[in-house]
């Protein structure tokens, strides 16, 4: 072990005021209860507490500075696990927070130099060290869901890390990246503290011709040359299933019809949104004879460019 005033950050004639000041300084920023059990911190607080051990006790500080103990409060020339060494290690404890101090003879222990006593100070109990309620551990997940399963909601069952399945409810209408807060569903706390929470990230699939702009939904729909000039219905499919459309006669590509309410469903206070369908003028993928022959004798007395001039 390192020299203890060295690990303290004090010299060899610092008063007792100065080395309580420096240890309590440097415990409260190391302690892991602070620290979120990190293990390094851990280490470097057992260090630390080691150290005042030596320094913080008149007596041992005495020793020491004879060169009648070690830094680690051992006689000199002492070997761990000879005969006749009784000790025990105290700040005895478990979990991610616990710690255990340097060893220490047993008859000093007793009713003598605790360094608990100034930890329970520091972490704010009174007394001897109290353990702090903890939050459990959180779980986080990234899940992905169906374009319809976004806006008509549905439950989906996930399995957590300590083996439980939970069933989660996705609501009516999210939106990709949302954020679900199940509150109390992740690991159980410390110390009667409360259980932590699950953290879903949605991501929403993309639809095959589905797009989503708010509430509302907008689709390209293929139609004839011949629906579009003459009009008729033709059936359009939605969330809730196929609808007749009626395509007014002359209809260009890009003409919108809107229709109500069968956009993303209501939700939250907020009405259903509507679905906008935009018309596209779609010619066969192999030639059709009559239409070539019909288009042959057209002569139309427009000009469709006219407004690019």
């Amino acid at each position: 072990m390192r020299d203890p005033y060295e690990v303290l950050g004090v010299s060899k004639t610092a008063s007792e005021a100065e080395i309580k000041k420096a240890f309590r300084t440097l415990a409260k920023k190391h302690h892991p209860d602070t620290r979120g059990g990190d293990s390094a911190a851990k280490k470097r607080f057992q260090e630390i507490s080691a150290a005042y051990d030596i320094v913080g006790d008149k007596e041992k500080r005495t020793k020491f500075d004879q060169g009648a103990i070690d830094a680690s409060g051992n006689p000199r020339g002492f070997e761990p696990g000879a005969h006749g060494f009784r000790g025990r290690p105290f700040g005895r404890g478990e979990g991610p927070g616990d710690f255990h101090f340097a060893w220490q003879d047993v008859d000093a222990a007793e009713g003598g130099f605790q360094p608990e006593d100034i930890l329970a100070d520091i972490l704010g109990g009174g007394g001897r060290r109290r353990r702090q309620a903890r939050k459990g551990e959180d779980f986080s997940f990234a899940l992905t869901i169906g374009f319809e399963e976004a806006a008509r909601g549905s439950t989906r069952r996930i399995v957590l890390p300590d083996a439980r399945e939970v069933d989660v409810r996705i609501p009516v209408g999210v939106r990709d990246g949302q954020h679900i807060r199940l509150k109390g569903q992740g690991g159980p706390g410390r110390e009667n503290g409360p259980a932590g929470d699950i953290l879903l990230t949605l991501t929403v699939a993309a639809h095959p011709f589905l797009t989503r702009e708010g509430n509302d939904l907008r689709m390209d729909l293929p139609v004839t040359l011949g629906e579009a000039v003459l009009g008729g219905k033709v059936k359009v499919p939605t969330l809730t299933g196929p609808v007749t459309l009626t395509i007014p006669a002359g209809s260009n590509s890009g003409t919108s019809l809107r229709l109500k309410g069968k956009g993303i469903p209501a939700h939250g206070g907020q009405p259903a949104g509507d679905l906008y369908v935009r018309l596209v003028v779609t010619l066969p993928d192999k030639p059709d004879a009559a239409l070539r022959e019909f288009v042959g004798t057209w002569q139309p007395d427009f000009d469709p460019r006219a407004k690019l001039r």
